[in-house]
């Protein structure tokens, strides 16, 4: 948290010189801003959400049998066994 509240305060301040020397900000108009914080917002909530899928036990790549990508493996190739041999 310190170092969002560190980058707050360093910006106000940085707004502040450029509110007295009277030059206009380098910074995308609000508008813009707002679109990188829904972004933001988007990234947080696909971490969130798979946060819980993983916490509930689900993992990608793992069969029914905990096997993990091995028993896929498997599977697949003897699906595929009656087209081509391994």
């Amino acid at each position: 948290m310190r170092p969002y509240l560190a980058s707050l305060i360093l910006g106000v301040a940085v707004g502040v010189v450029y509110g007295l020397v009277k030059v206009r900000s380098p910074a995308p108009p609000a508008i813009a801003l707002l679109g990188l914080l829904g972004m933001l917002a988007g990234e947080q909530a696909v971490s969130l959400v798979r946060s819980h899928v993983f916490k509930s036990g689900l993992q990608p790549g793992v069969a029914s049998g905990g096997h993990g990508e091995a028993a896929i493996s498997d599977d697949v190739r003897r699906t595929e066994g009656n087209e081509r041999r391994f």
